[in-house]
């Protein structure tokens, strides 16, 4: 005889968190930070048709003005960063290979700004870009939970 759950949203209920225990404490508070930063990007694109002058830096890139090649790409990097944390904290399938994206797409943009934008910038000050270790720590964890991640059941 087939049973009924007694309450019809009990599937809902008891949703299982298997995937997000895999990530690290570090890459969870990193999950949250970035969904706060791509909403705040996802909110600044369209406030920065009204307002023209607002600093953004990221990964070595900085200006005063959103409308620009430059504040074009930070937004960007940073919605791309918002939508990466997103699929992670919430157990999406493709989330680790867009993860290992975001990491590679980090890493080349902090060897841009250590290596190319000295040269093409009006200050030649070299910088050493620190978010590179944290880039290759989060690539690496990435890989070690990729085939867990791929290999269980999604909710």
């Amino acid at each position: 005889m087939n049973q009924q759950p007694e309450n019809k949203f009990e599937e809902f209920e008891k949703q299982v968190i298997i995937r997000r225990k895999l990530l690290p404490w570090w890459m969870k508070i990193f999950c949250w930070i970035f969904m706060i930063m791509g909403v705040c990007a996802v909110i600044a694109l369209p406030a920065s048709l009204f307002i023209s002058h607002f600093h953004l830096s990221f990964y070595g890139f900085e200006t005063n003005v959103p409308i620009s090649i430059t504040g074009l790409l930070i937004l960007a990097v940073l919605i791309f960063k918002g939508f990466t944390a997103y699929l992670l904290w919430f157990e999406r399938e493709n989330a680790i290979s867009i993860g290992k994206l975001d990491a590679i797409l980090g890493v080349v943009l902090c060897l841009i700004s250590m290596f190319v934008m000295p040269f093409i910038s009006d200050n030649n000050k070299y910088e050493i870009r620190l978010e590179l270790l944290l880039l290759v720590l989060y690539f690496r964890k990435l890989s070690k939970i990729e085939y867990e991640w791929d290999n269980l059941e999604s909710i």
